[in-house]
């Protein structure tokens, strides 16, 4: 199964725990196939170092690491402008270049368009409830 991750289910699994945490986790041990596009993992980088910036302590700033290594990487072709938020759209042409099944979200500017041509798009509650 072919999904993308938003980057507040990132944030969410690798700071706070949770079903975004076990997302990510069945992503590092293989589980599902998740793709991203150069833009996302660089929001991915810039949102992980802003959190450990603002957290200080010995947050380790290679905590994302694991996560990126096992993501399959496209360049998206498609461009689609269907978000209220427009930098969210970028996730939404991940999907569909990837042919990825599911964007998985917390953001309700992609959760309130519930799909997107053959894109479901959950919560991580859902995706765990479903596939986990």
């Amino acid at each position: 199964m072919k999904i993308v991750i938003d980057t507040n289910i990132v944030i969410s699994g690798l700071f706070f725990g949770g079903y975004p945490r076990k997302v990510i986790e069945s992503v590092v041990n293989n589980e599902f196939s998740a793709y991203a596009s150069k833009p996302i993992i660089n929001e991915y980088i810039e949102i992980v170092d802003e959190m450990i910036n603002n957290k200080g302590g010995g947050l380790n700033k290679n905590i994302l690491t694991p996560f990126i290594n096992k993501l399959n990487i496209i360049n998206p072709s498609t461009a689609i402008a269907v978000c209220r938020d427009k930098d969210d759209d970028k996730f939404i042409e991940c999907a569909v270049d990837s042919k990825s099944q599911y964007i998985i979200s917390g953001d309700r500017d992609l959760l309130d368009l519930k799909t997107f041509k053959h894109i479901s798009i959950i919560t991580a509650h859902e995706f765990y409830n479903h596939f986990l």
